[in-house]
């Protein structure tokens, strides 16, 4: 087996390597946009409002005259880190939560699955729009809501792993060697069970993007001047025919990313063999 981990492998895989050039290119451009746009992101030119691709902008402005391009790659940061950060959130306490749940039994573990399976019978986004009405409209309270929405997913995926694998013999092992409870968990059966919960997070921050996209387009994510995607939809759809690039760059560079991500974690599933292990495990 290669040294590199297994993400780096998948890389190796045709689809694996196209999706993750693109991946690699909207990070860089989030990361890297301040260096990289002549622009702010909201330095407005009334003139050069809803000017088409140009040598000086090459996908155009919006209707206050703003580089759209530049917009574009800052609304990368806003939505990619909404939605990494909301997933991993979700990904650190659904494995604990689901952890503990799967290896304790009992009581707590009926509790647990009875509010798991309640949220897990709500759609994402009905959860997400009734907990940023609490919260309130912004970027955290987009990213609590994407990590409560996904919580569920990851508590139950993870339990499953938990409740296959403690009956294992290296869990045994480990108990009559005078290992805790704590140690067990966090040694063995969380690592071992980390693999599949990784993909289905990988997969999972593509719905997420859709989602802070959506709570975004209804005025409900990041709140201007700072852009998001979502929120850039939102203003393009009012200038379809007067202006249409307003509204199809940002739902082309949604489209991408969700693509490349579901694509790259196609190939992380067939580089660690996910389902194979699943099928053995049931």
């Amino acid at each position: 087996m290669s040294a590199w981990p297994a993400p780096l492998r998948a890389l190796r895989w045709p689809v694996g390597g196209i999706a993750g050039a693109w991946l690699i290119l909207i990070v860089a451009a989030a990361l890297f946009a301040p260096v990289i746009s002549p622009y702010a992101y909201d330095a407005q030119a009334l003139k050069e409002a809803y000017g088409s691709a140009s040598a000086a902008h090459w996908l155009g402005t919006d209707e206050f005259g703003r580089d759209l391009l530049t917009r574009l790659m800052y609304g990368a940061r806003t939505s990619l880190s909404v939605s990494a950060t909301a997933i991993s959130l979700s990904v650190a306490c659904g494995m604990v939560l689901g952890a503990a749940a799967a290896w304790f039994g009992g009581r707590f573990d009926r509790t647990v699955t009875v509010v798991v399976d309640l949220t897990w019978s709500f759609p994402e986004i009905l959860i997400a729009l009734i907990l940023v009405a609490i919260i309130g409209p912004g970027t955290t309270g987009t990213m609590i809501a994407i990590a409560v929405a996904y919580l569920a997913q990851f508590t139950r995926l993870t339990r499953a792993q938990i409740m296959t694998l403690k009956g294992e013999t290296f869990v045994e092992a480990a108990r009559s060697l005078g290992a805790g409870n704590t140690h067990i968990l966090l040694r063995h059966l969380l690592p071992n069970a980390f693999a599949p919960v990784l993909v289905a997070a990988m997969l999972a921050t593509g719905d997420a993007i859709i989602l802070e996209a959506t709570l975004g387009f209804f005025g409900l994510g990041a709140q201007p001047p700072v852009p998001s995607w979502g929120g850039m939809m939102s203003a393009g759809s009012a200038l379809m025919f007067k202006a249409p690039w307003i509204i199809i760059f940002p739902g082309l560079a949604v489209a991408a990313t969700v693509l490349a991500i579901n694509l790259y974690g196609d190939a992380l599933i067939a580089e660690l063999d996910i389902r194979s292990k699943l099928r053995g495990a049931g």
